[in-house]
């Protein structure tokens, strides 16, 4: 059965509460007075319930209008959005794009893609922190439309990749940590006699992954960066960063590079699915190919 309702009549009891009177609604929406009045009355008798209480020397809604009032108007953000996000995909740049970022990477080197996109497309953006194999899972899963992590000896068949640069890794831990004490060299029976912080991989279906984290070694699993730095800088355990994440902890004299170590060169790249490209994702390749830096 159709309903009575229509957008059109939202539309105008929409003007009618915000200008105060059938004529400035009227004037707003380049109708006549005598134009909205009808649609209204014909609107209560098919209806059959009264939008307007007029007993009194102005038109004031009823509870039953009030609630068309404020359904209605739900109803007509809804449609706005449908057709916004119609006509952007239309136009061949995607609704919504998520890029998974490895826990490794500041996400915050992301921040300048997603203001320079705003300026060209409205496509939402969702910056995902994903883990280990979590970050390949994402991408096989359609978590992640694109992928920025280190590199793994062998890609996927269906997926390409682009490296971006290097990111460094040093061994560090507090400044009064007692494996500074130690001497010799740090190799891994060495390590393993502390208790290591790591990051938990985000793998939801496929086997969890581990780097640097010996098996008979005590460990402290976190969820992020932002919760190892701390649990490193508290004393809790030994573990690696990135230095530009480092640097300024050792700087401020909280965290040390452990003597007898040696720092780890990573290759990290961009990947995504071959045959899953649209504007958005192509115009993020571009950008990330000329500008991307670690932040």
């Amino acid at each position: 059965m159709q309903s009575p309702i229509t957008l059109e009549a939202l539309h105008i009891l929409d003007a009618i509460d915000r200008r105060g009177s059938f004529a400035a609604a009227a004037n707003e929406l380049n109708r006549a007075p005598s134009s909205l009045s009808y649609q209204i009355q014909k609107l209560e008798q098919d209806l059959d319930i009264m939008i307007f209480d007029r007993s009194g020397h102005k038109a004031n809604f009823t509870d039953a209008g009030k609630l068309i009032l404020e359904r209605g108007r739900a109803i007509l953000s809804a449609t706005e959005k449908l057709v916004h996000d119609a006509t952007v995909l239309a136009n061949g740049w995607e609704l919504d794009i998520t890029l998974a970022v490895d826990g490794l990477i500041p996400i915050s080197s992301f921040f300048p893609l997603v203001d320079a996109l705003g300026n060209v497309s409205k496509t939402r953006v969702r910056l995902q922190e994903e883990i280990l194999a979590g970050c390949w899972e994402s991408l096989a899963n359609d978590r992640a439309d694109l992928l920025v992590c280190p590199r793994i000896d062998t890609l996927p068949q269906d997926v390409k990749s682009e490296k971006l640069g290097t990111l460094t890794t040093v061994w560090v831990a507090a400044t009064d940590h007692y494996v500074h004490k130690r001497a010799g060299e740090f190799d891994e029976q060495a390590r393993q006699k502390y208790r290591v912080i790591a990051i938990a991989d985000t793998a939801r279906d496929q086997p969890a992954m581990s780097v640097n984290i010996l098996e008979k070694q005590p460990r402290l699993t976190v969820t992020n960066l932002n919760v190892k730095c701390q649990a490193l800088v508290d004393g809790l355990g030994i573990g690696t960063l990135p230095s530009v994440v480092a640097q300024p902890l050792i700087d401020a004299g909280k965290l040390k590079i452990i003597d007898g170590s040696e720092p780890r060169e990573l290759d990290i790249i961009m990947a995504w699915r071959r045959n899953k490209i649209g504007e958005a994702k192509s115009w993020c390749i571009q950008y990330l190919k000329k500008h991307w830096q670690l932040r």
